[in-house]
């Protein structure tokens, strides 16, 4: 398979492999749950992030991450989610009930799994429009062409990107808000905002760790991603931050960098093919991490999915990293 053709399989495997534990296809060269290098903004909303009200007032206005404007009238019924990442966002404001159908990759929290399915990576538009939903939640950069799609049949459609852990929970605060779930928002983005900072708080003189993350076998994360930005803020230097976004790791380079730690995620399968191509790769035998087994697994999903659970992945990474400090 050419290089193109490997690009175009490993950008979407942010999404979607932690949902099946296995590595899917697509043509953006930035991983989701949903984020991207490809969208315009994060969401901006008319009611400010840090003070939401216990109500609502609609009509409500927001600008997504494509630029364009939504207005609601009053809190959506039924919504219909691309990613898995708005599913969670969804269940966790408190909005379960009004999710009408869901990617097949949603897969938490469990009762996301009985929801109708509107398609996996290629979105069934047909499907999603015979549930007649009010609002569609979706990645911009993942799921570009059902975005158009959907637009060009009146579908409402919220499309985000966030590329920070403060950028997912000003995403969350916002569904919450379109979904008059403020109060169930406002305690999620606690929380995260509360692990920030302990995390921050116990690393903040410790010595920082210079760190290998393989997302994928053979695929590593750079500058300009939310994971790049985990392992800043739990103590970490991240050796693939030279260059931007996901990209295909060079062998020799990770070896001159010698990391301390590697981590990568758990995909389900037993042996992990990232252990696997570790320890067959010339020279890495001699690289710190490997020498001193400092190589930990982390949670798939929390990884890679920008939702609530990035306080959880941030919280693994911590510990990895940092275990005498972040318990």
């Amino acid at each position: 398979m050419s290089k193109l053709m490997l690009a175009m399989l490993m950008t979407a495997i942010l999404v979607f492999m932690a949902a099946c534990g296995a590595n899917k296809a697509n043509t953006n060269d930035a991983g989701n749950t949903g984020n991207a290098n490809a969208s315009a903004s994060p969401v901006q909303s008319e009611q400010p992030a840090e003070s939401p009200a216990v109500e609502t007032v609609y009509p409500f206005k927001v600008t997504d991450a494509t630029g364009t404007e939504l207005t609601f009238e009053k809190a959506p019924t039924k919504v219909v989610s691309l990613a898995p990442s708005e599913t969670e966002v969804l269940y966790a404001v408190g909005a379960g009930e009004e999710v009408a159908g869901v990617d097949s990759y949603s897969n938490y929290p469990e009762e996301a799994a009985s929801k109708p399915k509107v398609g996996d990576m290629t979105t069934n538009i047909e499907a999603v429009a015979a549930l007649n939903p009010d609002l569609v939640v979706a990645s911009s950069s993942m799921n570009t062409d059902a975005v158009e799609q959907l637009r060009k049949l009146n579908i409402t459609v919220l499309a985000t990107d966030p590329k920070t852990y403060d950028e997912t929970i000003a995403k969350i605060e916002t569904i919450g808000k379109i979904m008059n779930k403020n109060t169930e928002a406002a305690q999620v983005a606690t929380h995260m905002r509360d692990v920030k900072q302990q995390v921050t708080d116990a690393v903040k003189d410790a010595p920082k760790k210079l760190v290998y993350l393989e997302f994928s076998p053979g695929w590593t994360v750079g500058s300009g991603t939310f994971l790049d930005e985990l392992l800043t803020i739990a103590g970490g230097t991240n050796v693939g931050a030279s260059q931007a976004g996901w990209y295909e790791v060079s062998a020799e380079e990770v070896v001159k960098q010698n990391p301390e730690i590697i981590l990568y995620p758990d995909l389900g399968e037993d042996p992990n093919p990232i252990v696997t191509g570790i320890n067959s790769r010339p020279g890495w035998d001699a690289i710190d991490a490997v020498k001193n087994k400092q190589m930990f697994e982390v949670g798939n999903d929390e990884t890679s999915r920008v939702g609530p659970r990035l306080a959880d992945a941030l919280l693994q990474v911590a510990k990895a990293l940092h275990p005498d400090l972040v318990k």
